[in-house]
């Protein structure tokens, strides 16, 4: 195990101290490579590594004949990888069972495991932690002096990005990847290029045990690359795949999807619902999103001078970044980020929904220069929408790459992602 020494501290260990307080188990899940296994680490007592190849066929026996011997242990006892041996979901539940203590055990798992395999679904037993690649403010490139709870709260704020906008592409591409981080270098993009070939290969078959074409992969995963911070339909993905020798049938582009939502690398951004004043409908498609703005730049082969470059596509990953750091603080804060737009044009890039209902809105814009009317779009959303439980919004935020961070004379906050912290 790593040591404490040698640990990176990440937002999710607060989380994974407070399920295991709350329940007999706790359940890390998140891509592979995004530090799952070395956060448990740190808080479990013991470990079986369901992967490792010396001793992998004895886990496989001992699980088809008395799983429970893989619990046996000092507790909190980590089963890391539990789904290469489903079995172990429902043991876990049946032990919790029967001794109602809580924390027993902390379970990792980089993809989710067909229903046929799980009987239970471990509630009220299993309590979940959402793991991502790293934030800007777990690696250290946010200097953390904006908190989301200070503007949740509606408190004044100050501070002032000092990341240099090519050093904010050069973490785009690079991606939140701990070992990128950690041991950054001239080829720590490549882990990301990797990633990807990887799910392109074999993860993307094995997550379910039906083989997939790689080329057809290698087609869907570009068209979701290019698509990246979009409302991309099933149509435009079918396009993108025509190059294909034959069109592919929504059904399995559907399941291909599917897949890939299973090893958490695609995260969709769903649509927000509150209760509208007006009688205009609401969009509900969601916005594609893989889980890190590098898997997109992998796959498109972009680097940081080719995104200096191109202020578009900068623009699409710089969101794409800034949802994936909202998302992790927001959680940090029992809250949720979905997305808003109307048949009408109304729109926003984010909405923070607190469990309470409690809810603000978010615009994301590289440009400095969009500021302006990115307020005048979040002061829309205040006039006309409205949460069926909360009312107007608590706070408008404007997240941008570079400049101070401050509370605007009209109420709405500018705050740059490199400030910006749970």
């Amino acid at each position: 195990m790593e040591t404490v020494a040698d640990y990176h501290p990440r937002i999710a260990d607060r989380l994974l101290a407070q399920a295991l307080a709350s329940a007999g188990a706790a359940h890390i899940v998140g891509p592979k490579w995004c530090g799952k296994t070395t956060t448990a680490e740190q808080a479990a007592a013991s470990a079986v590594y369901l992967q490792d190849p010396d001793h992998r066929s004895d886990y496989a026996r001992l699980a088809a004949t008395q799983p429970s011997l893989l619990l046996s242990g000092d507790r909190p006892r980590l089963l890391d990888e539990w789904q290469e041996q489903p079995v172990l979901w429902d043991t876990v539940r049946f032990a919790v069972d029967r001794s109602q203590a809580v924390g027993q055990f902390i379970l990792t798992g980089s993809s989710v495991p067909s229903k046929e395999d799980v009987r239970h679904t471990g509630t009220g037993r299993v309590s979940r932690v959402r793991m991502r690649p790293m934030s800007l403010a777990e690696s250290g490139e946010s200097d953390s002096t904006v908190s989301l709870v200070d503007i949740m709260a509606g408190r004044n704020i100050a501070g002032q990005a000092t990341l240099p906008l090519d050093y904010l592409a050069l973490t785009l591409v690079r991606g939140g990847w701990p070992a990128s981080v950690v041991q950054p270098g001239e080829y720590s993009s490549m882990r990301a290029s990797d990633y990807a070939e990887s799910i392109i290969e074999s993860d993307i078959s094995r997550v379910d045990g039906v083989d997939k074409n790689p080329r057809r992969v290698r087609l869907l995963m570009r068209s979701l690359a290019r698509n990246e911070s979009t409302e991309a339909a099933m149509t435009t993905i079918r396009e993108d795949m025509s190059a294909d020798d034959g069109i592919l049938s929504v059904n399995t582009i559907s399941s291909y999807l599917t897949a890939l939502r299973r090893l958490y690398v695609l995260e969709d951004q769903e649509a927000w619902a509150p209760a509208v004043r007006s009688k205009v409908a609401q969009r509900t498609s969601p916005v594609r999103r893989y889980c890190d703005p590098s898997i997109p730049a992998a796959l498109l082969r972009l680097t940081p001078s080719k995104l200096m470059a191109d202020f578009s596509t900068f623009g699409l990953l710089f969101e794409s970044l800034c949802v994936r750091d909202l998302r992790t603080y927001a959680e940090a804060n029992d809250a949720t980020v979905w997305h808003y737009r109307d048949a009408r044009g109304l729109e926003c890039d984010a909405i923070v929904e607190l469990g309470d209902g409690t809810w603000g809105a978010v615009e994301i814009k590289l440009d400095k220069a969009a500021e302006e009317t990115a307020a005048a779009s979040l002061l829309d959303i205040q006039r006309h929408v409205r949460s069926q439980h909360a009312g107007p919004p608590s706070f408008l935020m404007i997240l941008t790459a570079s400049g101070f961070a401050y509370r605007r004379e009209d109420g709405v906050y500018t705050v740059p992602i490199a400030c910006l912290a749970p």
